[in-house]
């Protein structure tokens, strides 16, 4: 029992659990709504009661009803909104002493917010998309990154496997799906809604497939989305290029004598017997440096992609990759892509963009066309590398293909096969094919992109 001073802790659970089950009616519904489109009418009933006990609009609880537009009907939840991920503050008692925190009023608002956040940016259920409706998951999105912290658009944009990266990698996911669903010609011809789609492989296998049905504003929106995805993917990978280790220490090569090459430790450790006792200093008559000159080889690099449909992450990532390696210097670039035709993309290799609207992706695969034409660039076979980028499923010419490779390999050329090139490393390989190189002494090498980078890098430099 307590004084007139204040409420009992007893007084207090009869409130607690009336917030707690108000908060369970709105969170019971969300899942219901996450896994199930269609309305359970007693959860929507009685969250109607929640939202309205609790003053917020019964426009929340409406999955056709943008966050935008509810912040436009009601501008005091802006700040709400915003604040969404902020700590709950502890009840404040009346003698002065915080008390453990209680799911209040203020939490049963929070859940109903967060409810609407999270059914509008991740319950996108099936069926067409129009525009409109893109536009508004895009703003609801962009309100979602607001509320984690992030710039609108920022989490999309952000790589990797956990975290915001990992959540990013989600939002882009639902995204790619969206624009799959609609008519992506609607979209491109309107160019403030082109400028918000996100750049991502799914939506530029699309662009690079519908191409040749775009004019005007269309394919110009659809260029400046191919080149912002192949510019962000190159930044990406030249890090990687420029981390990966390179050619062995020429030995035979005299060190530069420079300060950033001297050699400290050595220095120090070598002039040990100059050490004066009586002076308290080391005196050095010879100076150590390091090493640091490379064997750097003119090489020549062959690559060679399948652009068949399963292999759009590979023609996209290696495009990109030789445009790179053509970069270096002393390193001579050929870039072929195939499908049951083969074509010579070398003129265009240092400018991947260029490249990419020169392909043509699907149709089967036909090896033994694309080596055909990559052969004769062998000038040097032990100055050369070939990477053939397939899964290698050849219908009824797989020993005609392998033939070809046996021979180049045996001439005295480095031959990398890949199963894929992507950002994950899933890889699918015909296993006649993957047991053949096994015995070749060239296995299929790990299909992540890191893995190519360094194998690339390491006998180039």
């Amino acid at each position: 029992m307590s004084g007139q001073g204040g409420p009992t802790s007893e007084g207090d659970t009869p409130r607690a659990n009336a917030d707690e089950n108000r908060r369970q009616v709105l969170y019971w519904r969300l899942l219901a709504r996450l896994f199930d489109p269609q309305e359970q009418p007693a959860l929507e009933s009685a969250s109607m009661a929640v939202v309205d006990d609790v003053g917020l609009p019964a426009a929340l609880l409406d999955p056709a009803v943008s966050v935008d537009t509810v912040v436009q009907r009601f501008p005091e939840l802006a700040a709400e909104l915003r604040g969404l991920m902020a700590a709950p503050d502890g009840d404040s008692r009346p003698d002065g002493v915080t008390a453990t925190p209680v799911a209040g009023e203020a939490e049963v608002r929070r859940a109903a917010l967060v409810s609407k956040l999270l059914l509008n940016v991740f319950a996108t259920g099936a069926g067409s998309v129009t525009a409109t409706r893109l536009a508004r998951w895009q703003s609801d999105a962009g309100w979602f990154a607001q509320v984690l912290g992030c710039e609108p658009g920022e989490l999309r944009r952000q790589p990797g496997q956990g975290g915001a990266a990992g959540l990013g990698g989600i939002l882009a996911g639902i995204e790619g799906d969206l624009v799959r669903r609609m008519h992506l010609r609607e979209v491109l011809a309107d160019p403030a809604l082109a400028r918000q789609l996100t750049p991502s492989m799914s939506l530029i296998e699309q662009l690079l497939r519908d191409k040749s049905h775009l004019s005007g504003v269309a394919l110009a929106n659809a260029k400046a989305l191919i080149r912002r995805f192949v510019d962000e993917v190159a930044e990406v990978l030249r890090t990687q290029v420029e981390q990966a280790s390179v050619g062995a220490i020429d030995r035979s090569v005299p060190p530069k004598r420079v300060f950033r090459n001297l050699d400290l430790d050595r220095t120090i450790w070598k002039n040990l017997t100059n050490w004066s006792p009586a002076d308290q200093r080391l005196y050095v008559d010879r100076l150590y440096y390091r090493q640091t000159a490379r064997r750097t080889t003119p090489a020549r690099l062959i690559v060679v992609v399948d652009q068949s449909g399963s292999m759009v992450d590979s023609m996209v990532n290696c495009t990109i990759l030789a445009s790179i390696f053509a970069g270096l210097p002393k390193v001579d670039v050929h870039l072929i892509a195939y499908d049951t035709r083969a074509v010579d993309l070398t003129p265009w290799v240092h400018d991947p963009f260029e490249v990419l609207l020169r392909t043509n992706l699907g149709g089967g695969n036909d090896g033994p066309v694309a080596m055909a034409m990559a052969r004769p660039k062998i000038v040097e076979p032990r100055n050369t590398v070939m990477v053939w980028i397939s899964d290698f499923y050849e219908f009824d010419r797989s020993q005609p293909l392998f033939d070809g490779i046996e021979a180049v390999h045996r001439s005295g050329v480095r031959f990398i096969p890949v199963g894929s090139v992507s950002s994950s490393g899933q890889q699918s390989v015909n296993p006649w094919f993957r047991q053949r190189f096994k015995d070749l002494g060239t296995p299929v090498i790990s299909g992540h992109i890191r893995k190519l980078v360094f194998e690339l890098k390491s006998f180039l430099t």
